[in-house]
Formats: C-alpha cells, structure tokens, sequence
C-alpha cells in the first residue's frame, strides 16, 4: 500500500505489536483497558532516518543519517537535541559515547587545527578520570611548564579587593623535602617517622639558625630519626632549624639531558604519550631509568 499522507490520531505501533506501560496514561478508558498517550508511537527496530546509503548492515536500534531530502534544506547535522538529554550506558562496548570524525577547522580556543572536536558552551564535570590525550590547552601548559616559574597567584590576603598577590616556587637539581621548626632547650631534632621511607638518610643537611645569643650549635650526627646537636657549655638550645633531604621513593633527577623539548627527557615514564602505564603510581621508581643521586652528604 502506497499513501501521500497518513494521521494516526491516537497510537502508532510499527512490528511486534503489544500494550506498553510507557505510552499509557494509566487510567482506564471505559472499562476497556488503560488509555494510551495520545500521539505516541512504537517501532520494534531497527530504524533508519535520512541518507539510507549511510549503513550497509544493521549497527543499532536507530541509525540517522544526513538529510537528503530534495524537497528539504540540506540541513548540516543529523540530530539535534533541545531540551536535557541523559544517555545511560550498558556494557554491550567499551564505550557508552563514541565521537569522530568531523573536518579539519580552527577550533574555538587556541588558534590551532583540530579534528573530531567536541565544543561545549559551559563547565564540564566529570566525576571519573579524565585522559585528554596530551592535545589542546594542556598539551600546550605542559610543553612550556618546564620554562615557566611555578607561581600561585591569589587575592591580597591583607589589601583586599583590586589586589593580588604572587609567589614562585624554589627550583634546584634535585626532588628534595624540607622539614623546619624551633627547637628549645633540647638536644634532638626529631625527624617524621615516614623520613625513614621517603628520604635517602645520606643526603640530609641541616640548617640552624641561634635565637637571642651565640650558642656554638653544631650538628654531631644524625640517622634516619633524629638530628643530634651539641652547643657551648652552659647554653640552653633555642634555634630554628631546616632540615632537606632527597626522595627516594622516586628516581633521582636527571638534570642535564639532550634533546629540543621535554618530550626528550630520558625517562618516558614522566611523558602520558610514552609511559608505559600512565596510571601506575609507581612508575617514577622505574628501576631501568635510575640515574645517579644528586645529593650526598656522607
């Protein structure tokens, strides 16, 4: 059968056709069963919308493809949504959203070619990881981060509104800690229990600083718990101190190297493109990349 135009008026149903609980209103029509949604439809699938030539085999429930309507305008894009919308995954693929494709343009931000971009016009949450592959903003902070002083910059603690206030970080050759305090009237510096785990023992120095007079203060020894301090006969200890070590729980830094970026740094494990396993916590300790120690004071 062949018509130019057909009006449901009530209920389309297209193959196995049943009574579904979705597209009833619940109540009664007369005693004769539950009334049906007025304008709603069923089709069993699979369904295909626009260019037919688009699928050659069955992919899912709905395929939609470009509009080819002589009659239409050629509209740009296959599906358009107003309103929220809310895709709920199962574990039939990887992946519960899959995007490519898409021309080669400027995009938005940045200034540079992408392609398969996905542009969103507000904030983005996500409450997984997130992998961006080393493209875009990120990609570009990441190349130049190494050449760039590690500032925070926040709102002037003390001049308020229309002021700010930044500070850097201290660079060295080395992944070293600190711990600092006052010691008073006492023999020992006290180290946290977990230096014994974190730092190399042979790389500690110390620094002490006298309070009120000249104490003669120096370092006897020290182990993987405490620093053990001497002063002149007589005199109580009252110093600050600062105390550095090197980690060891990673590899030693690799101060010098060759190459033009620092996508050449001679550990891969520090690159997400080549790391062999960008989400193991333990691979700055890669035993195959261990360079010397940068600090040794005994």
């Amino acid at each position: 059968m062949h018509f130019s135009d057909v009006e449901v008026g009530k209920q389309l149903i297209v193959g196995n056709g049943t009574y579904y609980n979705a597209l009833s209103t619940g109540k009664s029509f007369f005693g004769l069963g539950r009334n049906v949604i007025r304008g709603s439809g069923y089709i069993e699938g699979p369904f295909l919308l626009g260019n037919a030539d688009q699928y050659d085999v069955v992919v899912a429930t709905t395929m939609i493809g470009r509009d080819v309507n002589e009659e239409s305008n050629n509209p740009s894009r296959s599906l358009h949504v107003k309103g929220n919308t809310r895709l709920e995954g199962d574990k039939d693929t990887l992946d519960a959203l899959t995007v490519s494709g898409g021309d080669i343009h400027t995009a938005r931000f940045y200034g540079s070619e992408h392609t398969n971009a996905v542009y969103i016009d507000g904030d983005l949450f996500v409450t997984g990881a997130a992998d961006c592959g080393n493209k875009g903003k990120l990609a570009a902070r990441f190349s130049s981060a190494d050449a760039r002083p590690k500032p925070f910059d926040i709102k002037h603690p003390t001049k308020g509104d229309g002021h700010r206030l930044r500070y850097a970080c201290i660079e060295g050759p080395e992944v070293g800690v600190y711990y600092r305090g006052r010691l008073k009237n006492d023999t020992e510096i006290v180290l946290p229990n977990y230096w014994k785990d974190l730092v190399h023992v042979d790389s500690i120095t110390v620094q002490l600083q006298p309070i009120g007079a000249h104490q003669d203060i120096i370092v006897k020894r020290w182990d993987d718990e405490k620093i053990y301090l001497q002063a002149k006969p007589g005199f109580p200890i009252n110093c600050f101190y600062h105390v550095y070590a090197e980690r060891k729980d990673i590899n030693p830094l690799i101060v010098e190297y060759k190459g033009d970026s620092w996508k050449d740094y001679p550990d891969p494990n520090f690159n997400p493109d080549t790391a062999s396993d960008p989400e193991d916590p333990n691979r700055f300790n890669d035993p195959d990349y261990r360079g010397s120690r940068n600090t040794i004071t005994s």
